[in-house]
């Protein structure tokens, strides 16, 4: 039930008229908690000035009006409380608890702030200040709440294999994951298999080449002779073209695997291909070599021009050759470059030449670059070496 207000207070009982000149709940006032139309010094509770409480006194009702007369079906009046403006406005839960976390944010961000300033005072004030602040773990922390996870209910046997069956891989996954390792693996061999071809196999031959060399220069120095016919395999030369810096042991036969792959060049001296020697009065000297990998010593051939020495070094002779013409394309079946005289050459003589073959164009086998010379000088060993390897 709600209580009774002063401002809808009036001189008469409740439900009675009210005195000629005023209405239920619209009298007017006079002085402030004065009714209009009251005997004088009569006041009803709870007025008075601001911030004071009214002194209580009897209401004195005016002629008429039985003192003793209580409200109908109200009971005994009940006294209204007097506003105390004197105290707090009377505010919500919902504002309290949020002026109490801007309170709550306003103190973070002043630590944070302190945190972060430096502290006068040299290293140790800036470590008593973060000590002093919570740093390290040796102040009061604001204990974060940990967000629980929602719990799940418990999965029956056939939720769980349905759950572990979406988990594997179908057969086109699997497929494509075989598939994609097979390629991966192809490129890996492949990058081997380049890598040996094109670097490893010319650093194995280097190595081959150059120790079956010294072998011969140890064994011319030491005055051990060999017969004027070699084993296949069995170097007995090398061949030195200066503007291209190759110095290559010289080997009987043109094998790939006995000769050739080792890094050295071999001599056309067997079969149908058979051709001469140097030492011979007259004749081709045919010679065969890698222009890449496996020592490549014929790589460069096609930079060579008419003049550039050629000098073969034997056991007792230096043979220098002269480059006179070159054939930038033939077939691997043209032989006919190796005859006495040579087709295609320019030369129409017999005569003392050389003939260096190799394939072309580079990493490929499919046709032959052919390069001939004329002997232009025999000089002994014992006069030193020609002026071609000197200069």
């Amino acid at each position: 039930m709600t209580a009774l207000r002063p401002e809808r207070e009036s001189g008469a009982t409740y439900g009675d008229a009210a005195e000629q000149g005023s209405s239920y709940g619209q009298q007017p006032y006079g002085d402030f908690g004065v009714w209009q139309g009251q005997e004088p010094g009569v006041q009803w509770q709870g007025a008075g000035e601001y911030g004071q409480q009214a002194p209580q006194q009897t209401y004195e009702p005016q002629q008429g009006y039985d003192a003793t007369a209580v409200l109908p079906s109200y009971g005994e009046p009940r006294p209204a409380p007097a506003p105390a403006y004197d105290e707090p406005l009377p505010v919500d839960d919902e504002t309290v608890a949020l002026r109490a976390t801007d309170i709550e944010e306003a103190r973070r961000a002043a630590n944070r702030a302190a945190e972060a300033a430096p502290a006068p005072g040299g290293r140790a004030a800036r470590r008593k200040a973060a000590r002093r602040h919570g740093r390290r773990g040796s102040g009061p922390q604001t204990p974060e709440k940990a967000v629980e996870a929602p719990a799940q209910a418990p999965r029956s046997r056939v939720e769980a294999r349905r759950a572990a069956r979406a988990q594997k891989p179908g057969a086109a996954v699997v497929a494509s994951r075989v598939v994609g390792e097979l390629f991966i693996t192809t490129g890996v061999m492949m990058l081997l298999f380049v890598t040996y071809q094109l670097w490893w196999s010319n650093v194995r031959a280097h190595q081959e080449a150059g120790s079956a060399a010294q072998h011969l220069q140890q064994d011319w120095a030491s005055g051990k002779r060999e017969p004027g016919v070699f084993a296949p395999g069995q170097g007995f030369a090398i061949l030195h073209i200066p503007k291209l810096d190759v110095v290559a042991p010289i080997a009987e036969g043109t094998s790939k695997t006995k000769v050739l792959d080792k890094g050295m060049v071999g001599h056309y001296g067997e079969g149908s291909l058979k051709t001469a020697m140097p030492s011979d009065k007259t004749g081709n000297f045919g010679l065969a070599g890698h222009r890449n990998t496996h020592g490549e010593p014929f790589r460069y051939i096609n930079r060579l021009q008419p003049g550039d020495a050629i000098v073969v070094e034997t056991q007792d002779e230096y043979y220098v050759y002269k480059m006179t013409s070159m054939l930038p394309v033939t077939s691997p079946a043209n032989t006919s470059v190796l005859d006495p005289i040579p087709k295609g050459s320019g030369f129409t003589a017999p005569g003392r030449y050389i003939t260096l073959t190799t394939c072309t164009p580079e990493f490929t086998s499919k046709y032959r670059l052919i390069v001939w010379g004329k002997m232009v000088e025999e000089r002994p060993r014992s006069k030193g070496k020609p002026d071609a390897l000197i200069s």
